[in-house]
């Protein structure tokens, strides 16, 4: 099996296997619990908040755990609006957001919230000059995906920070980094962020846990009301096994984060270079080294992506399509289409996504595959 669709999820390390076996069945204390077995098992959470703060450069106190990116994104937006209420009703975010992020933003609209949609131009970036002219005085969050799960296209967190807090220094600025954490540099301080969102199973950790990051003294209501755990932000027992794997999963991206950029870009490289000999391909989004290493979305013209997706199944390589589309209603992804693209483009397009464990055989294994469908399933598609 050659898997490379990374963005979607990754297999899990050993390691985080042998630590959710070992705190389910060895270390499985309720972490709220005075007891020696609650105390062990408080000391693994705690250890993993050290090491994820430490990743992106915070405190640890300002780490609480969650289900994953979905929870993440959904209460860094709507505890924003529930505790800023007096500040304001205005929210920013842009047209190439998850559904994560997109979704509780509708839902703010509905409840009587104005939101601005910022554009992006062809190769997926926004408009600093759209954001600052966006930015009110009642601008309670502006929210930006730094890594877009679709194209890799990074956004310039730094300088989207101190554009906002130049314009707003109250207003929040939220970044949902589930596929930048562990696979590129973050520092929460010097991009100014003030809450972030990550998702475990992203980088080779267990499904079901992720983190959001919350500076110091900021005003988010809680979503999830109960027993008082996570500081009061969080109710519920934590879920001790799923956040000392994240712990483990976390430290190892960090640890090999630079070599896991300059292999994964090799990879990368070699398929897009590959893929673009052949005629009738296109990149979709930043093709610089500016973009993340670790997603390619590529339009095969004249194609539609699940058949080739499924092509490429039979021969047990697995990628995704690089849209959710609806060929009878020519709809294509929300996120492609405010690229520009054209409908005849976005249903050609798939995602390739990568690991540091990938290899570069299996890229050259990939590039034979394509090599051989390609031209064959062209002359059938009509």
């Amino acid at each position: 099996m050659i898997y490379l669709d990374n963005a979607a999820t990754t297999r899990a390390l050993p390691a985080v296997a042998e630590k959710m076996t070992y705190m389910l069945c060895e270390q499985f204390g309720n972490p709220a619990s005075v007891s020696v077995m609650g105390l062990a098992a408080e000391k693994e959470i705690r250890h993993a908040a050290q090491i994820l703060a430490r990743g992106i450069h915070c405190k640890e106190e300002e780490i609480y755990f969650t289900s994953g990116g979905t929870e993440g994104d959904n209460w860094a937006i709507l505890g924003s609006a529930a505790g800023y209420r007096r500040h304001g009703k205005h929210f920013i975010t842009t047209q190439i957001e998850h559904p994560a992020v997109k979704n509780p933003m509708k839902a703010l609209e509905e409840d009587g919230c104005e939101v601005t949609w910022l554009s992006v131009d062809k190769k997926g970036h926004i408009s600093l000059e759209e954001l600052a002219k966006a930015i009110r005085p009642d601008t309670v969050l502006v929210s930006v995906i730094l890594v877009n799960n679709e194209t890799g296209v990074a956004q310039d967190a730094a300088a989207i920070g101190k554009l906002i807090k130049e314009k707003n220094p109250q207003t929040l600025f939220h970044v949902d980094a589930v596929q930048a954490f562990g696979k590129y540099p973050i520092d929460v301080e010097k991009m100014k962020i003030d809450l972030l969102t990550m998702s475990g199973h992203k980088i080779h950790g267990p499904k079901g846990v992720g983190m959001l990051y919350m500076r110091k003294n900021t005003k988010v209501k809680p979503m999830i009301l109960g027993g008082g755990q996570q500081k009061g932000q969080r109710a519920g027992t934590e879920n001790g096994p799923g956040v000392a794997a994240l712990g483990v999963a976390a430290e190892e991206a960090f640890n090999n984060l630079k070599e896991s950029i300059i292999h994964v870009a090799q990879l990368k490289k070699a398929l897009a270079e590959g893929i673009l000999a052949m005629p009738n391909t296109q990149i979709n989004g930043d093709d610089s080294d500016l973009a993340s290493p670790y997603v390619l979305n590529v339009t095969f013209k004249g194609l539609r992506s699940e058949v080739l997706l499924h092509a490429l199944e039979s021969k047990g390589i697995f990628v995704s399509a690089g849209s959710a589309c609806d060929s009878k209603k020519k709809v294509g992804s929300p996120v492609l289409t405010a690229m520009g693209m054209p409908f005849s483009e976005i249903e050609g397009a798939i995602r390739f996504s990568f690991c540091r464990y990938n290899t570069m055989e299996e890229i050259e294994i990939c590039l034979g595959a394509l090599q051989e469908l390609v031209p064959f399933l062209r002359k059938y598609n009509r």
